[in-house]
């Protein structure tokens, strides 16, 4: 994982909610830990066990207890859905892994495109109904990313997002 350091301005405390139970997000929580640590950050973990307690957990987080919250990848006990939720009743600015969740309330989103990860998807089926064996194909990652932010809820949230930081952004949602 690339750490990059930005100017986290007052984002100290930052949640991340995660399903207790899915080994993939657990196995992040590593990832993030040593990015936290790099930046600064304090993580604000919180292992979630049932759409009720995620439910229930992110409906009680408040501004001045975390600067910040991040969706877990994947749609686990509407984690995702709920942080969204306490983003715009809260005012806490949120980061998540897909566009998706920029375009309905989130902050920010870097990670797979999930255009290109289809069009990626379509060429392989494409080879096995043209008789190539699934095992003869080498295995790829998603090798296109993006990051895209959302103007609408930074100023919201009363958040200045710098020139340099835009330019470097796939989408910008106004």
């Amino acid at each position: 994982m690339r750490v990059t350091t930005v100017n986290c301005g007052a984002t100290q405390r930052v949640l991340l909610p995660y399903n207790a139970h899915n080994a993939y997000q657990a196995a992040t929580v590593l990832q993030y830990r040593a990015a936290a640590q790099q930046l600064g950050l304090v993580l604000v973990e919180r292992q979630l066990h049932t759409m009720e307690e995620a439910r229930d957990v992110l409906a009680s987080v408040r501004k001045g207890d975390i600067d910040g919250m991040l969706a877990p990848r994947g749609l686990d006990l509407n984690i995702p859905g709920f942080v969204l939720e306490a983003t715009t009743r809260q005012g806490i600015p949120s980061m998540c892994d897909t566009g998706f969740y920029v375009q309905h309330g989130g902050l920010a989103s870097y990670g797979p495109s999930a255009h290109a990860s289809g069009r990626q998807a379509a060429r392989l089926v494409d080879k096995i109904i043209k008789g190539t064996s699934p095992g003869e194909i080498p295995v790829e990652v998603d090798n296109y990313f993006e990051f895209t932010i959302n103007l609408k809820v930074a100023k919201t949230l009363g958040i200045t997002i710098p020139p340099k930081v835009l330019y470097q952004a796939n989408q910008i949602i106004r």
